[in-house]
C-alpha cells in the first residue's frame, strides 16, 4: 500500500541546517532549533496523525525569492524582467536545506530520517518563497 502526502509551506524562505556550535564551557547546541520549532508549527496540521513507519521517498522543492536585479525599474518596478532565471544556483547549499527538513521531520513526519531511501530535490526562483514536500510511504 502506498500513501502520499503533500505539505506546502508558503511565505517563508527555506532555511538551511546550520552547523552545531560549541560554547567555551564545552556545551554543544543547535543554532537551527528555533527555526525547526517554527517549521514544525507550520506543518502541524498538514502532517500525518502518526509518524510514518514505512519506506519513504521524498520530492522537495525549495522556492527561493527573486533578488532585486531580476525586477524592472521605474514605472514597472514590481514586474520581473523578461526571461528571469529558474534555477537557483547560489547559497544556501541544497544538502543543508534538505538536512533541515529531514531533521525537523523526525518523530513528526516519520519515525527517523533513516527510513528515507530516495530523494528528489530542486532549488528554484519564485515570487513567493515556499517549501513543498511530497512524501510517498510504502508499507
Amino acid at each position: 500500500m502506498i500513501n502520499i502526502y503533500k505539505i506546502e509551506i508558503t511565505g517563508s524562505r527555506p532555511k538551511p541546517q546550520q552547523r552545531h556550535r560549541h560554547t567555551r564551557a564545552g556545551f554543544t547546541y543547535d543554532p537551527s532549533s528555533k527555526h525547526k520549532k517554527d517549521f514544525i508549527a507550520q506543518i502541524g496540521s498538514k502532517a500525518p496523525k502518526q509518524p510514518l513507519k514505512g519506506d519513504i521517498s521524498l520530492k522537495v522543492t525549495f522556492a527561493m525569492p527573486y533578488v532585486k536585479k531580476h525586477y524592472r525599474t521605474g514605472k514597472y518596478s514590481g514586474e520581473l524582467k523578461p526571461n528571469p532565471p529558474y534555477e537557483y544556483v547560489i547559497k544556501p547549499d541544497i544538502d543543508n536545506l534538505l538536512k533541515f527538513i529531514m531533521d525537523s521531520g523526525n518523530k513528526i513526519l516519520w519515525v527517523d530520517d533513516s527510513q528515507i531511501w530516495k530523494v528528489e530535490m530542486e532549488k528554484v526562483y519564485s515570487e513567493i518563497p515556499s517549501t513543498t514536500i511530497e512524501i510517498e510511504e510504502k508499507n
